[in-house]
């Protein structure tokens, strides 16, 4: 939907702002081994929300909230010293994740590989699949040592939902999405790299439940993510072919990385350790100081220090956007899974306000379930929360003052530092009739946003499959008046339930 009609919509419905097309528009562009570049999407993206924001009257569109976080904040350098004994984290800093880690003194150097945290380099060849291999090690990684896995990175870059195929790159919203919906991970030996096939009726060996995406250029929060989960994925550009040519950016002998320049990153990689004092003499282009980031590739061990290289802290694009693999469990005893964004947040709805409410209507399989979580996006750090659950919710449902979504309950709130995805467990779990419909229901309120919605919708780039016929969703700016999003925003929310079957299964669990 354009802007303009998004305004007449809203005018007529006197809203502040209906939703605008503050959305990631715009054709991938593609780069060196046909991965994916965001930046200029998003670039497209601000300028048609500003756009769309200056049409609708809305008061606040100055600035898209995009999946990648904006807080700006650098590092206060920390002295310290090396990690301890194998296997051991620094003080401080075991258990829980980056978000929760309490503040502690960093070590100045620190290497996953030797801690046993790091998956075995990779191979990606000619194919343009690094935003797959960056993925996938990176959720390898967070699962070691204690349970190592060889994920396939055929299976999601083969993923139906997806139309650009192996050669045609991606991203790492197309990551999120195959794993969020819990389409994957299936394992290497299930799916073999390079065949040209990808095997249907694959089940996923685990369930991906949190996401985060950290702050642009902010080492600490780095640093604590690789420290928690092993490696973090993050971007850079880079002219080298598969590890193969010669570029001004990269010495060969020190495997050293920077660029200094102002191109989109188009090479995914995984943090995977840091040396504050790595010598900056070391690169073939002298950065402002010293410091790197140790990074794994996907371009085999003959590439740099056995498939390792060192990114200086200065590189232009390194560290704007990381994602640390937060939680990844068993697949029991989940059974099932309702959602209706198979290819996850390709943009944000809003009403010109830092507030803004969501609902996904399901129908109920056909025996009893347990509902105890529910899993959505927040788009930009320091969001708060409130889920609400719908009952015996109606077939045409009233969407005005007193309607049918006024009959909630509130089930869970609370707040996430960071942006990104994350799972919800509600304050008591709920038993759903078979055949009932339900409802859930997210109040966000995301300081700095216009748009704090995260949705699914076809922006016309030729990457995803959309389907808006599988979604009941709904939005609004207050809780009281609704639309229908895929009727008029041809959007569906994000916003997931997750169900166990039984009674039996409520007994053990209690």
């Amino acid at each position: 939907m354009g802007a303009v009609r998004k305004a007449r919509m809203a005018r007529k419905a006197r809203m502040v702002s209906a939703l605008t097309a503050a959305v990631l528009a715009g054709s991938l562009a593609l780069g060196v081994g046909g991965c994916g570049n965001r930046e200029e999407a998003t670039g497209a993206a601000k300028e048609a929300d500003e756009a769309a924001g200056n049409v609708a009257g809305g008061t606040a569109a100055e600035s898209v909230e995009k999946p990648m976080t904006e807080t700006g904040s650098a590092e206060t350098p920390i002295a310290g010293t090396a990690a301890g004994a194998a296997g051991e984290l620094p003080a401080g800093l075991a258990g829980g994740s980056a978000a929760d880690a309490a503040p502690a003194r960093l070590p100045s150097r620190y290497d996953s590989r030797e801690l046993g945290r790091t998956s075995p380099v990779k191979n990606q060849g000619d194919l343009g699949t690094c935003w797959a291999f960056a993925s996938l090690l990176a959720l390898e990684s967070s699962l070691l040592p204690e349970e190592s896995l060889d994920l396939s990175e055929d299976h999601m870059s083969h993923d139906p939902h997806f139309q650009l195929g192996q050669e045609g790159g991606g991203d790492y919203i197309m990551s999120m999405a195959y794993l969020l919906s819990w389409r994957g991970p299936v394992t290497e030996e299930q799916d073999p790299y390079g065949d040209g096939v990808s095997p249907e009726g694959l089940d996923a060996v685990k369930h991906v439940k949190a996401i985060y995406l950290l702050p642009e250029q902010d080492r600490q929060a780095i640093k604590r993510a690789v420290l928690e989960s092993g490696g973090v994925q993050s971007a850079l550009y880079t002219a080298l072919e598969g590890g193969t040519g010669d570029s001004r950016y990269y010495d060969q002998e020190t495997g050293a990385y920077y660029y200094e320049g102002d191109a989109a990153p188009n090479h995914d990689v995984v943090i995977v350790g840091w040396d504050d004092d790595f010598p900056k003499e070391r690169f073939a282009l002298e950065p402002p100081g010293d410091g790197a980031f140790l990074c794994e590739n996907s371009w085999g061990t003959e590439f740099g220090l056995d498939g390792f290289f060192y990114v200086s802290y200065y590189d232009g694009n390194l560290g704007k956007v990381n994602l640390q693999y937060a939680r990844a469990e068993d697949p029991e005893p989940y059974d099932r899974i309702y959602q209706t964004d198979a290819c996850g947040w390709l943009g944000q709805a809003g009403y010109g306000s830092e507030t803004a409410w969501a609902v996904n209507v399901y129908t109920a399989g056909g025996t009893e379930e347990i509902l105890e979580e529910v899993g959505f996006y927040t788009t930009l750090p320091d969001s708060g929360y409130e889920v609400y659950l719908l009952r015996d919710v109606p077939e045409d449902p009233e969407l005005g003052e007193g309607g049918s979504f006024s009959k909630r309950s509130l089930a869970a709130s609370g707040r996430r530092r960071f942006a990104g995805y994350d799972t919800v467990s509600l304050d008591e779990p709920v038993r759903l009739s078979p055949g009932e419909r339900f409802g859930v229901m997210v109040k966000l309120t995301t300081p700095g946003a216009v748009h704090p919605i995260a949705i699914e919708y076809d922006p016309g780039d030729g990457r995803c499959r959309i389907d808006l016929s599988d979604g009941e969703g709904y939005l609004s700016p207050d809780g009281v008046r609704w639309e229908r999003a895929e009727e008029t925003q041809g959007s569906n929310v994000c916003l997931k339930a997750y169900t166990w079957a039984g009674p039996e299964m409520q007994y053990e669990r209690n």
